[in-house]
């Protein structure tokens, strides 16, 4: 195996919450590091993504990824998040959406969480936890508070806990891309019906703004 090596690479890097189609790149210096290992592309152009690699940064089947090229003739994949390409709008929804229940109001992709509102700004760009990442991939609806055993955390490295929770993943074109989320500290303050129908209106809206 080869040797590890870092280099230092010029990348174009677009600002969160900026749509890459109609943004111009920033030039960010980044650390690049070399894995060491080497694939051959075969006679229909393809290249296989080592496992380790795929599993390390959530790279699942049928996820897509953009292409980039830079000035020296580096080839960089970066992951595609329809979320993400949305712009401040996820950002608007989640305060509406925090304004209208009285609750946190999250948005997030299939890796991270990309808005938040009502006092849950420490969430934004934390990774969504494997129990939530799995809700999503099985289209999974959840109301329940911390002592139900259908209560799931929601992001890696979580310090605030919080009291109760609603989830409702997001369908885009018959995928799941991502969930909704209403969080509460308060004990006393439980989740219904209305915040599931609130969420589901909400995560239906965000679905069929991302087919246009």
């Amino acid at each position: 195996m080869a040797k590890k090596r870092k280099s230092k690479k010029i990348l174009y890097n677009n600002p969160p919450f900026t749509n890459t189609s109609n943004t111009a790149f920033e030039m960010e210096e980044k650390e690049l590091k070399a894995t060491g290992i080497v694939r051959r592309i075969d006679d229909l152009g393809r290249v296989v993504v080592p496992k380790e690699i795929r599993r390390t940064l959530r790279i699942r089947e049928g996820d897509p990824l953009e292409i980039f090229t830079d000035r020296e003739g580096e080839i960089i994949l970066k992951k595609y998040s329809p979320i993400g390409e949305m712009g401040v709008f996820e950002k608007q929804y989640a305060d509406s959406l925090s304004q209208t229940t009285g609750h946190i109001a999250c948005i997030a992709d299939r890796d991270q969480f990309i808005a938040a509102a009502g006092g849950g700004k420490l969430l934004i760009g934390k990774a969504v936890s494997r129990k939530l990442e799995e809700a999503v991939d099985e289209r999974v609806n959840i109301i329940a508070s911390k002592d139900d055993r259908k209560f799931i955390p929601i992001a890696d490295d979580m310090v605030e806990e919080f009291e109760h929770e609603a989830i409702c993943p997001i369908i885009c074109e018959g995928d799941a891309i991502g969930a909704v989320v209403l969080l509460s500290k308060d004990r006393n303050t439980k989740m219904g019906e209305v915040e599931q129908k609130l969420i589901q209106s909400a995560a239906g809206f965000l679905g069929r703004q991302m087919e246009q």
